[in-house]
């Protein structure tokens, strides 16, 4: 894992830094669902990537339905339960496959990119600590749900807490990791990359 600026840190960047915008200027996100090269494997990255977002809003909506008393306790824990532990393992399983695979190989394609994906790869190490700590306070709050209101409601409010700071951190990093590896892809084809599934 490399040392970021203070402004590149996941946590605190609003975009990734313009040197490495070059790909995503000639490619601008409006026009990647008709370009000729978006093939089957960066049709698939995209999907789970909304997949993602998907599930993270679903659990954050759960979790508020459940804060403003729409959902009972024990059925709130059965819905929530697996579903949470779903978007965690998936999440966990596409970072591990992004780093040890797509990151080196797209970095060796394009060197210009190369610090870019140093960054998704810090970025990654924070999501894990952030996995880790969402986990830990999911687990507290599903343990809350079997005691009095009170915990309930601690519980839930740290919970809360911690997933938005998660899905803030997941949607900055999904957005960044797409405008780095869209545009490549559009630019040289699964093909010339070796992506193709």
């Amino acid at each position: 894992m490399i040392n970021l600026t203070e402004d590149l840190r996941l946590e605190n960047r609003s975009r990734l830094p313009d040197d490495l915008r070059f790909l995503v200027e000639k490619y601008p996100r409006e026009e990647w669902r008709q370009h000729a090269n978006l093939g089957e494997m960066a049709q698939f990255w995209l999907q789970r990537h909304d997949m993602f977002r998907e599930l993270s809003t679903l659990l954050q909506s759960g979790v508020g339905e459940y804060r403003e008393g729409r959902l009972e306790p024990a059925a709130f824990a059965r819905w929530f339960g697996p579903r949470l532990r779903f978007f965690l393992q998936q999440l966990h399983g596409h970072h591990q496959i992004e780093d040890m695979h797509y990151f080196p190989l797209f970095a060796k394609a394009e060197r210009r990119l190369e610090r870019g994906f140093n960054i998704l790869d810090s970025d990654h190490h924070v999501i894990h600590e952030a996995l880790e700590r969402n986990s830990h306070k999911a687990r507290a709050f599903l343990l809350a749900l079997q005691q009095d209101a009170d915990r309930q409601r601690f519980a839930a409010d740290a919970y809360a807490d911690e997933n938005a700071g998660l899905i803030a951190m997941l949607d900055r990093h999904l957005s960044d990791e797409e405008d780095l590896i869209i545009p490549l892809i559009l630019d040289r084809g699964e093909d010339t990359l070796g992506v193709t599934g």
